[in-house]
């Protein structure tokens, strides 16, 4: 009996009949903006002292823009590409330096490029409508950055990247205005993080009326993109 009950209540969701269509568009192209809660930027990560190796910046509430592709591959089942361009940063970050032969503490701005690109795949869930499209997805991930400090007119470049692999799970809601355009809006789960390896792009600076020599050594960092996403965009399908 129990596993009549179970081909019952799952039949729903392998039933073609049952599942709303998108009007015999198996393409959409969306352009959205992303708001992502936090990320940290780690600037000893690879210290031997737990307090510093620990120690992070904290940026809030990053918007960027995104672009994707979906393929419905089945009637329920849906795959996508997603590429974002995504950049911050932000003062209230502190560096110890020489100005002038004495030590002095200077606050800098310090934040991170970074490209996700992903690829997912979503469920379009059974209580979907013509006009309400309700999907559940999960995927991986590949994230290409660099770290961003100024002060002064100084900067860094990253020589060396290793670029990260993560996954992903999301929940959206897709809502047509017409056949061919729709409105979406997303929230997903993601934590990449990637190592940096960074050097100075020169070897002194002028900062407020002094003189600061920069060590010419390379230096790690660490991104770790850990808040929650949200997304709101526009797609049209074909």
């Amino acid at each position: 009996m129990k596993k009549y009950l179970i081909v019952l209540l799952f039949l729903p969701l392998f039933n073609p009949a049952s599942q709303a269509q998108y009007n015999g568009n198996n393409f959409s192209f969306g352009i959205s903006a992303v708001y992502t809660t936090t990320a940290k930027v780690y600037l000893n990560p690879n210290s031997s002292d737990i307090t510093l190796r620990n120690r992070y910046f904290l940026l809030e509430d990053i918007i960027n823009p995104s672009i994707d592709i979906r393929y419905r591959l089945t009637e329920p089942l849906i795959v996508g590409l997603n590429v974002e361009y995504m950049t911050k940063s932000d003062f209230g970050s502190t560096l110890r330096v020489f100005i002038n032969n004495t030590t002095a503490i200077i606050n800098v701005e310090e934040g991170f490029n970074l490209i996700p690109i992903e690829l997912s795949l979503y469920y379009q869930l059974p209580f979907s409508t013509e006009s309400f499209k309700f999907l559940m997805g999960g995927g991986g991930g590949y994230y290409l950055g660099e770290h961003i400090r100024r002060f002064g007119d100084a900067e860094v470049e990253s020589v060396e990247t290793k670029a990260a692999f993560g996954i992903h799970v999301s929940l959206s809601m897709e809502y047509l205005l017409r056949e061919n355009i729709g409105l979406k809006t997303e929230m997903k789960f993601r934590d990449p993080q990637f190592n940096l390896t960074n050097k100075y792009t020169k070897n002194t600076v002028n900062y407020q009326g002094g003189t600061i020599r920069l060590p010419q050594e390379q230096f790690n960092s660490k991104i770790n993109v850990d808040g929650v996403t949200f997304v709101l965009g526009a797609a049209l399908y074909f």
